[in-house]
C-alpha cells in the first residue's frame, strides 16, 4: 500500500503502526513527533495503518503536540507518584511560568528529597521505554480500575455519564483516564524537570513554540496569587472539580453558585478601583491588557462605574484607532500583515498624545477607518480634569514600549484573563486557553457570524500572537483580576455544542472540534437564565447592558 506522510511517499506491505512507518520515513527527528491527523481525526502514534492515506504529522513544537507531550507527561509523573506515595492523590493544578503547579494530597510535608524520589522514579520510567497502552473499556471494568488506584475523584463522573465505552491508557500496569493522545512510549518524554514549589511542586516541560528544551523555571508570585484566589472560592463555593459542579446543578443550587461567583467579580474589581483611588493623583493612566476573550471589555465598563463611585470621571481610549496606516503595517515571518505586532500601532502618536493630555493640554482624538485602511482626524477633542483618568485597553497595555515616555508613576498596570482553575479530575486539568476558545467561539458566532470552525482555523494564530505579545509581560501589571467564573462552561456547553457538532470530518477542525466536546461531555448544562445582564459571561452569550446597540 502506498502511503503519504507530509509529502513523503512510502510503500508498506502489511498492517502496520504509524510509528513503524515514521521510522521508515525521512523526518530527522521521530521522537519529535506527538500524534497524525488523518482524514482530519488525530490518531496515536500506535494505530494500525490498514489502507492508503495521507498522513500529517503533530510535532512537539505546535500547540496540539505540546499538548500531548504534557499530558503523556502527566502520565509518568502520576505512575512515579503513586509507586512511592500509593495512599498518596497527586492533583495536577494551575499553569506557573512554563510548567504546571501540581500537590500531593494528605501528604504534611514535602521536600526536596521527596521531589528527587518523584524525578528519579520518573527518569527510571522515560529510560524504561515503556509503552503506552490506549484500551477501550467498559464502565464495568473502568471503575474497577479507578477503585484499585485510590482516585475517588474520577469515579462519580463515570457514573454520572452514559458512554458505551471509555477510553483508558495503560501505561506497565498502571491505568489512567485522559482526554487527550498520549505518546507511544515513555521514550519520547526526554525533557522534563521538577521544582519544589511548597507546599507542592511545579512539572517543567518545553514550550510548544520553541525548541525541545524545559526552560528556566521562572517565578509568577502575582499570577500564582490569582489562581490562589480563585481556588478558595471553589473551596467556599464547595466546588473544586466537575462533579462538585455538575451536583450543584444536579440539587438545583446553581443559582446562589452564580450570585456569589458574580458578587467576588463585583468586590475585586471594586477593589482594584480603591487601589486606583489611593494612588492619585498619580494614576492618570489605567492600562488594561489581556488575551482574547477575557472580558477585558465587560472588566473596563464595571471598572468605570466602580471609579465613578469613588468620585472619579474615567474616560477610554481606543488604541485600535492609533494603528498605523495599512500598508505601513509590520509583515510576520510569513509575509502577512501582523496586527498584533506593537509595531502595527503608531507609538510616537499615541505617546504624544497621553504626554500633552497628562500636562493639561487638549488633543483631538484620532480615528482609524477599518475599510480603507487609513487613520483620520475623528473631530472629537479631549481633555482632562483634576478627577479624570484615562482608561486604556489593549493586547500591549503591559508593555513598556507601548507608553515608554510616560513615567512608570503615573500609570497603573492591569492583566485581565479567565484563569479556570476547575479540575475534570485529579489528572485532568482544563487549560485556560480552552476556556477562552469556547468563550470565543460562542461570541465570534453571535456577533460577527463565524463557524465554530471559522474560529478553530483563526485560533491558531491568536495562540501565537498571546505568547509573543501578552504572556511575557503579565508580571509587569500592579494588579491582576481572573474574569473566569466558576460555572461558565455549564452556561457555555449549550451554545457551543451545536456549533462543534457542525464540524464533521471532511473538516480540517475537526479533531479539535472532538477535544473540545470531549471536554464538555463531563459538564451537566445549566439554564443562563439567572446570570445578570452585567456579567462578563454576557459579552460572549449576549444581552450584555455594556455591548453597543
Amino acid at each position: 500500500m502506498d502511503v503519504k506522510v507530509d509529502g513523503e511517499e512510502l510503500k508498506i506491505f502489511d498492517t502496520t503502526k504509524i510509528e513503524d512507518i515514521i521510522a521508515a520515513s525521512n523526518i530527522e527527528n521521530p521522537k519529535d513527533i506527538m500524534a497524525v491527523i488523518i482524514e482530519n481525526e488525530i490518531y496515536d502514534l500506535n494505530h494500525k495503518i490498514e489502507k492508503e492515506v495521507e498522513i500529517k504529522t503533530v510535532t512537539i513544537n505546535t500547540e496540539i503536540g505540546n499538548r500531548i507531550y504534557r499530558r503523556s507527561l502527566y502520565f509518568v509523573l502520576a505512575k512515579a507518584v503513586y509507586e512511592i506515595f500509593p495512599e498518596i492523590v497527586l492533583k495536577i493544578g494551575i499553569s506557573i511560568s512554563n510548567g504546571i503547579y501540581c500537590e500531593l494530597k494528605n501528604k504534611s510535608c514535602l521536600s526536596k528529597a521527596d521531589i528527587n524520589k518523584i524525578n528519579s522514579k520518573m527518569l527510571e520510567i522515560i529510560s524504561a521505554d515503556l509503552k503506552i497502552k490506549r484500551h477501550k473499556l467498559s464502565q464495568k471494568e473502568v471503575l474497577k480500575i479507578i477503585e484499585e488506584e485510590n482516585c475517588s475523584f474520577r469515579r462519580e463522573l463515570i457514573l454520572e455519564q452514559d458512554k458505551d465505552f471509555y477510553t483508558i491508557y495503560e501505561l506497565d500496569g498502571y491505568y489512567d483516564y485522559f482526554y487527550y493522545n498520549m505518546v507511544p512510549s515513555t521514550s519520547y518524554l526526554s525533557e522534563f524537570d521538577l521544582h519544589l514549589r511548597i507546599p507542592g511542586f511545579v512539572l517543567l516541560f518545553p514550550k510548544f513554540f520553541g525548541k525541545k528544551k524545559v526552560p528556566v523555571f521562572k517565578e509568577q508570585p502575582k499570577l500564582a496569587k490569582i489562581f490562589l484566589e480563585y481556588a478558595e472560592l471553589g473551596e467556599i463555593l464547595a466546588v473544586s472539580n466537575v462533579h462538585d459542579l455538575n451536583t450543584n446543578i444536579k440539587n438545583n443550587k446553581h443559582n446562589e453558585l452564580i450570585r456569589i461567583a458574580e458578587a467576588f467579580h463585583e468586590k475585586k474589581i471594586a477593589k482594584i478601583a480603591d487601589q486606583i483611588k489611593e494612588g492619585m493623583p498619580r494614576n492618570k493612566i489605567i492600562l488594561i491588557a489581556g488575551p482574547t476573550s477575557s472580558g477585558k471589555t465587560t472588566f473596563t465598563h464595571r471598572l468605570a462605574n466602580q471609579l465613578k463611585i469613588n468620585a472619579l470621571r474615567p474616560v477610554q481610549m481606543s488604541v485600535d484607532n492609533y494603528f498605523v496606516n495599512r500598508e505601513q503595517t509590520p509583515l510576520d515571518e510569513n509575509g502577512d500583515p501582523d496586527f498584533e505586532s506593537i509595531k502595527a500601532i503608531n507609538l510616537e502618536l499615541l505617546n504624544n498624545h497621553l504626554l500633552r493630555l497628562i500636562q493639561g493640554e487638549e488633543i483631538e482624538l484620532p480615528k482609524f477607518n477599518f475599510e480603507t485602511g487609513i487613520r483620520e482626524n475623528s473631530g472629537e477633542y479631549l481633555s482632562l480634569d483634576e478627577d479624570q483618568i484615562i482608561l486604556i485597553e489593549g493586547i500591549h497595555g503591559l508593555n513598556d514600549k507601548m507608553t515608554e515616555v510616560i513615567p512608570q508613576d503615573l500609570k497603573f498596570k492591569i492583566y485581565v484573563s479567565a484563569l479556570t482553575q476547575l479540575n475534570i479530575d485529579c489528572h485532568n486539568r482544563i487549560p485556560t486557553t480552552d476556556t477562552r476558545l469556547i468563550r470565543r467561539i460562542v461570541r465570534d458566532n453571535q456577533y460577527r457570524a463565524l463557524t465554530a470552525s471559522n474560529t478553530l482555523e483563526l485560533w491558531k494564530s491568536v495562540r501565537k500572537g498571546e505568547e509573543k505579545n501578552i504572556f511575557p509581560y503579565q508580571e509587569n501589571a500592579d494588579m491582576m483580576f481572573n474574569s473566569a467564573l466558576i460555572y461558565e462552561l455549564s452556561v457555555l456547553k449549550a451554545y457551543v455544542e451545536p456549533l462543534l457538532k457542525q464540524i464533521d470530518r471532511t473538516d480540517k477542525n475537526y479533531y479539535q472540534a472532538q477535544r473540545l466536546l470531549e471536554i464538555l461531555s463531563n459538564f451537566k448544562a445549566m439554564p443562563d437564565k439567572e446570570v445578570p445582564f452585567t456579567s462578563i459571561l454576557r459579552e460572549f452569550t449576549g444581552e450584555s447592558v455594556f455591548r453597543e446597540k
